[in-house]
């Protein structure tokens, strides 16, 4: 195909822009997917991985995943395809494969959006949707090393993108629609039990198009279409079944398993814990009804935050007063749900809310696909207006795609604790949230630690492993750092100390060997403290 061909065929070029950003953060991903450390889930989530895999490999008969740790209320999908890349890749560390595979799940992500977006808002609403998403931390900063929160993110994506594909086949989604939407919902509902949120989504968009269409043509008929409707799609049901049974194993052993699991998760089922919230410790389940709207408000990028505010309203407009058929603004009613049900649902019922907003990534897609409905809407409403106009409308999306971007790269790969300009970046944050709570920095704090061992190495104990006091992920830190090192909360006979640059970690005055930075905020540190014993390595009061 010639390239003017290309340009004949409408949104071929928009299509174009879209593959290349596509892959572009794919080649990204490939090239840095190594770089992000391990956090405090890597291991048990490995092992469940190991489990499920041998769950699966003894004919179902070894079913110890069944009662490890509280992991099988979760699906595991992303965990046992890791642990079969390991057995297929003997030679390839797991924690490696673990990280690239989160790359490529968080690619498919992107496609999904384009997908979705371009069908909802066209061409460069695709493009742009998929743009946003790429400069959301929340999103691309989790995809690498989140196992539970990224791929049911694409999941839901996939279910969003389904859901629009049947709603423009309104009344009579096709097979391949029916087929994606049951194996989205599989997916979504069997990595997360939230996934059942989805039919909260659906249903909205139903009621919607029922409503209108009782309006137009009358109750009977308005019910028979949607009746119609309704039950293709549910022929997607069994399909997702057996793609939750695969991914989610515990939750069919028994019939009611999904809502015991969402039981289970309805109440914190730990020993509380402190974090920083406005600049206050604060027990987590006592983090006030604002938490989750705050960090968003001041973890998006604002351009993403604005055009998906500016997307939601539009969108809402649109559906009770635009133009096109009541199935396509059904799709708007859709997306709405998706991106603010979560949010409000945890105003209203005020949940134990810890660790940012991780638990929120699967809201992302939609808050992309709403930016992406908005910038559509802007730049069609500038076709009218001269072209120098329209160059500043352009300009001024690239600089607000722009300046996340290299934001990210400043703080690679620490891109999840980027803090907008509202607040004042990771600096102004520092003092009021929590940045590297999953720990990440360690993996460069163990590197430079060992490189000033094995410089030092004639003047440090010898005969014996050397002993290093944590405040941060132990097992992250026992694998980042090796076979030479011990691991231990003893603060009174470490040799060293690493601790994150988090206010539950002890300060101690001890020669400061590493120093891990972005921007002037300090993420991870090491000190010597040979003979300096301190009373530990929590602060006072944590």
């Amino acid at each position: 195909m010639s390239f003017l061909d290309i340009e004949r065929r409408p949104g071929a070029i928009a299509d174009a822009c879209a593959l290349v950003l596509i892959a572009g953060v794919a080649v990204i991903a490939a090239l840095t997917f190594s770089d992000y450390g391990l956090g405090w889930d890597d291991f048990t989530h490995s092992q469940y991985g190991d489990l499920l895999y041998s769950y699966f490999s003894s004919g179902l008969t070894h079913r110890k995943v069944f009662s490890f740790v509280n992991l099988y209320y979760y699906g595991g999908g992303f965990d046992l395809a890791a642990a079969a890349l390991a057995k297929a890749l003997p030679f390839v560390d797991v924690f490696d494969i673990r990280r690239l595979l989160g790359g490529l799940v968080g690619v498919i992500g992107f496609v999904l959006v384009w997908r979705a977006g371009r069908r909802l808002a066209g061409p460069w609403g695709g493009v742009a949707a998929v743009a946003l998403l790429m400069i959301c931390p929340l999103y691309y900063g989790h995809m690498f090393m989140n196992a539970k929160d990224a791929p049911f993110a694409v999941a839901v994506a996939g279910v969003l993108y389904a859901c629009i594909r049947a709603f423009d086949e309104f009344p009579q989604p096709s097979p391949r629609t029916v087929t994606l939407f049951g194996l989205f919902l599989g997916l979504a509902i069997g990595t997360r039990v939230l996934g059942l949120l989805c039919g909260v989504y659906l249903a909205a968009a139903i009621a919607f198009v029922l409503a209108v269409e009782c309006v137009r043509l009358g109750i009977k008929p308005a019910l028979l279409r949607t009746l119609r409707f309704t039950g293709l799609l549910m022929l997607g049901l069994p399909l997702a079944y057996f793609v939750l049974g695969i991914v989610w194993p515990w939750g069919v052993a028994e019939p009611l398993n999904p809502l015991v699991a969402l039981k289970y998760y309805s109440h914190f089922w730990e020993v509380p814990w402190r974090e920083m919230f406005e600049g206050r410790p604060i027990l987590v389940p006592d983090m006030p009804r604002t938490y989750v709207p705050t960090l968003f408000s001041v973890q998006m990028p604002e351009l993403f935050l604005g055009l998906a505010v500016g997307g939601a309203a539009g969108a809402i407009v649109s559906a009770f007063v635009g133009k096109h058929t009541p199935a396509k603004r059904a799709r708007l009613v859709l997306i709405v749900t998706a991106a603010a049900f979560p949010v409000l649902l945890t105003v209203v019922t005020r949940p134990v809310m810890y660790n940012g907003i991780r638990h929120f990534v699967f809201v992302t897609p939609a808050l992309a696909l709403l930016g992406g409905y908005a910038a559509s809407w802007l730049w069609q409403k500038a076709q009218g207006l001269p072209r120098l106009a329209r160059g500043a409308l352009a300009a001024t999306f690239a600089v607000g795609l722009a300046v996340p971007a290299v934001d990210f790269h400043n703080l690679h790969p620490y891109e999840y604790t980027y803090y907008n300009h509202f607040v004042g970046g990771i600096k102004g944050a520092d003092d009021l949230f929590m940045l590297d709570y999953w720990g990440l920095a360690f993996k460069q704090a163990t590197e430079e630690l060992d490189e000033y061992v094995e410089q030092h190495r004639r003047t440090l104990p010898q005969g014996r492993k050397l002993r290093v006091a944590v405040c941060g992920p132990h097992f992250a830190a026992a694998a980042e750092l090796g076979p030479r090192y011990e691991t231990t909360y003893d603060s009174k006979n470490a040799d060293f100390y690493m601790r994150l640059g988090e206010f539950y970690c002890a300060d101690v005055k001890a020669p400061l060997l590493v120093k891990v930075e972005r921007e002037g905020v300090t993420y991870a540190t090491v000190y010597d403290v040979r003979g300096r014993p301190f009373p530990s390595v929590f602060a006072a009061g944590q």
